[in-house]
């Protein structure tokens, strides 16, 4: 394991690489899509993998990488073939039509619907069809030493994933002891939720490489109501209180996991570099495969919390290191936000560069 490396945001970007390069998805033509600390107000995950259809995928690419909010999705979605009066073209929202309006506008602007002025009211038109380009959302929490307080605090938050079933699988990913029986096998997790157990490198620099499953997950009823665990009881003596909760329909549901396939699409996993600093003269991304981000002047890994402008190490890049090749290119920090950005575009097939 390399110094700095027992963290929990260095583990989670090995089982990000991990998932990207491995994951035995439900269907065998399913492409992979891998993004990190994505979720909903209530819940975010760790890990998310999204298994999709592969010519919907490239289809995707026509709306760009940004993400498309769930104003956006609206128009998008519904926008129709021939020129319509966006009123009679679009559901109701179940919000003032203003807010329709701008996102008419917003969507104009980014190029992926058409809108013209007829008689004074505004007409749609759709340039491409939305797809359905995400089949199964699986979620990861990850856990790499997983101690009885980890433990309690996990059991909570899966049994909230599987009461809701907005993801179609709910995981938990833990660093492998080599033990005969792993520990978090002990630990009182909800039996829907799979275990991975995930083998770390031992400090040469090799990446993570390979993950065996200790239990595996049951599939969600993604499609059924679910239910959203508001409150529950303290558990112990003096604590009579009954759990609150609400159901959620099958349509929020659905309109729930398209905003999330949306916003992992756009941000990936390599995008941690767009909260650290990589444009002080310390930082370099470990060149094990993992591109783990690395500070000489700590001599370990760090997390985006350390990596930060307040941090006493830094140092900016000098103008020289930011003035190499012609036009100016930037210096190692630029290149390395390039590298990563060039990561993620190559696992989105049918995006120009």
């Amino acid at each position: 394991m390399l110094p700095g490396e027992d963290t929990e945001f260095a583990f989670e970007l090995r089982v990000c690489r991990w998932a990207e390069r491995a994951w035995e998805p439900a269907r065998e033509d399913s492409v992979v899509v891998v993004a990190r600390q994505l979720g909903t107000r209530d819940r975010r995950w760790d890990t998310l993998v999204l298994e999709c259809d592969p010519e919907d995928l490239r289809q995707r690419a026509h709306f760009g990488l940004d993400a498309l909010d769930s104003d956006l999705l609206h128009v998008v979605r519904h926008a129709p073939e021939n020129w319509t009066y966006y009123r009679d073209a679009l559901p109701y929202p179940g919000y003032p039509w203003r807010y329709v309006r701008e996102a008419i506008h917003t969507a104009a602007e980014r190029g992926v619907v058409e809108t013209r002025k007829s008689g004074g009211r505004i007409e749609v038109r759709r340039k491409w069809e939305y797809p359905e380009w995400c089949r199964r959302i699986v979620a990861v929490e990850n856990k790499p030493d997983l101690d009885a307080s980890a433990a309690d605090a996990l059991v909570s938050q899966l049994e909230y994933d599987v009461a809701l079933s907005l993801a179609d699988e709910a995981w938990v990913a833990t660093r492998a002891t080599g033990g005969s029986v792993e520990p978090v096998l002990f630990e009182s997790l909800p039996v829907q939720a799979g275990i991975l157990t995930v083998a770390v490198g031992d400090g040469d620099g090799t990446p993570a490489s390979d993950a065996s499953v200790a239990w595996h997950a049951r599939s969600l009823a993604v499609d059924d109501p679910g239910t959203r665990i508001l409150e529950r009881p303290d558990g112990n003596d003096f604590d009579a209180s009954a759990a609150r909760f609400e159901y959620a329909d099958p349509a929020w549901k659905a309109d729930k996991r398209r905003e999330i396939a949306e916003r992992a699409y756009a941000r990936g996993w390599r995008s941690y570099v767009d909260t650290m600093r990589p444009d002080c003269r310390h930082f370099k991304p470990r060149e094990d495969g993992a591109l783990l981000p690395w500070c000489d002047a700590k001599g370990r890994c760090q997390t985006a919390g350390e990596c930060a402008g307040r941090c006493p190490d830094f140092e900016p890049e000098p103008p020289a290191w930011r003035t190499k090749g012609w036009p100016i290119e930037g210096g190692p920090g630029a290149a390395t936000k390039r590298l990563l950005a060039r990561r993620r575009r190559g696992r989105r097939p049918g995006l120009e560069e």
